[in-house]
């Protein structure tokens, strides 16, 4: 998540794989939260969040992506 907001590109990242594991993710709270709830709960919401801002950084860098191309066009 860091070198995403670093890198400032979305080179090298796979949106469907974000979102299989972003899937997993809402699916392992599902469960934990229809069949067990205990404090791996809190450990897969934390890993939740972090691959959300992943997916958000991964369109802010690939709008980056595309405004650098372009400049890269014209000059």
């Amino acid at each position: 998540m860091v070198k995403s907001y670093r890198m400032r590109t979305a080179k090298g990242k796979s949106l469907p794989f974000l979102i299989a594991i972003f899937v997993g993710y809402i699916s392992g709270i599902t469960h934990k939260l229809l069949y067990s709830r205990d404090l791996v709960l809190i450990v897969y919401i934390i890993n939740l969040l972090m691959v959300s801002v992943d997916m958000l950084l991964y369109f802010r860098n690939r709008k980056l992506d595309r405004q650098e191309e372009r400049a890269e066009k014209v000059g």
